[in-house]
């Protein structure tokens, strides 16, 4: 299956940082250097994942949930920044345009998905679509992969929260109405800029800042709880822009505002330092010292309580603008009650049921 070419977050493929590794496919399906003048051009091959198990825990005490499902590994939408590149290194991949143009396709995902809250250890909760890739990127329009998930969700009435920066959830509306009206949804859209040629350039294959926030008020008007998370945060180059991304999210109607800091794990690093020269050469100095002083002297950090946030002066400093602006635009004052108490297993009739 093969889409069409559009513009690439990167030309580059990072070396891969393991040593040995074992891909159950064809080698020469895999291509890890490529021409900049054509990468435009480069296919995006996706690949049958055949998982057993759909549901990823986290131990993270930064994040707010304890399990999530990832329909896809690797993501077309191409983020220069995103932290989930280097997982692409696990499959023999590399971090880089490999990402964003070898798919791994969880087509069993929904039965997988069912089988597991159907197990009596099963403990109702909140699950997140997606906890590292983005859920709808746009094979989804053809696969309905997340699709038959919300389906699984409204069948046994467990709660879910999801998270993309592509309009494509538009789509499942009715779904995420149904599961709205019994408090088992939350929706958010990721937004970074509002400047459309940043955008393209940080994140070619997503969705548009005004389709995002088109979609939150879309969301609000159908009383789906929805919000944005504004991600991720680039000292220097996107942090000016919060009072008015608030401000935006707040007139569609959001309930609620996140932020993340600027992380760059592993190759990550490489990539973002290569995409700032070409994109920015004229504000690559002042970035790269702003994102060392909200780093204690790093570019990243795997500190669990400062990975997400960054600390230092700036940081707080970004972190008090971003709080000041959430309160004067309204954002962040409701409580959103999700239930975890109408969860309810099918009934399967037995043979002897049957007869």
């Amino acid at each position: 299956m093969n889409l069409h070419p559009k513009a690439r977050g990167t030309a580059l493929n990072t070396p891969n940082r393991f040593e040995e590794i074992y891909v159950d496919f064809e080698d020469e399906n895999v291509q890890h250097e490529y021409d900049v003048d054509e990468v435009k051009n480069v296919e995006t091959k996706f690949f049958r994942d055949s998982t057993k198990t759909i549901l990823a825990k986290n131990n993270s005490p930064d994040l707010g949930f304890t399990y999530s499902i990832n329909p896809y590994r690797g993501c077309e939408h191409g983020c220069i920044y995103c932290y989930a590149r280097p997982t692409h290194e696990y499959l023999g991949f590399s971090a880089g345009l490999d990402f964003e143009t070898r798919i791994m396709v969880k087509p069993d995902a929904p039965q997988l998905l069912e089988e597991a809250l159907m197990k009596k250890s099963w403990d109702p909760q909140c699950i997140m679509l997606s906890g590292n890739v983005d859920c709808y990127q746009p094979v989804e329009r053809k696969l309905e992969i997340t699709r038959g998930l919300l389906k699984v969700f409204f069948k046994f009435r467990n709660p879910l929260g999801i998270i993309t920066k592509n309009a494509l959830v538009q789509r499942d509306i009715d779904i995420l109405k149904e599961l709205a009206e019994l408090n088992l949804v939350t929706v958010t859209l990721s937004v970074t800029t509002l400047n459309r040629e940043l955008s393209r350039k940080l994140e070619p294959r997503t969705s548009v800042p005004k389709k995002r926030l088109q979609t939150v008020e879309k969301m609000r008007k159908n009383n789906i709880p929805c919000g944005i998370n504004l991600a991720p945060i680039i000292p220097g180059l996107n942090d000016e822009e919060i009072p008015a991304i608030l401000k935006a999210a707040s007139e569609a109607g959001a309930l609620w505002a996140g932020r993340v800091m600027l992380r760059l794990p592993h190759s990550v690093k490489q990539l973002f330092l290569d995409w700032l020269k070409k994109n920015y050469p004229e504000k690559e100095s002042k970035i790269l010292n702003r994102i060392h002083e909200v780093r204690n002297g790093e570019l990243t950090s795997h500190e669990w309580g400062k990975r997400f946030s960054g600390e230092g002066e700036i940081a707080n400093a970004i972190h008090k603008f971003f709080k000041i602006n959430c309160e004067k635009y309204g954002l962040n004052k409701t409580d959103i009650d999700i239930r975890t108490d109408l969860f309810r297993r099918p009934e399967t009739k037995t043979q002897i049921e049957l007869f």
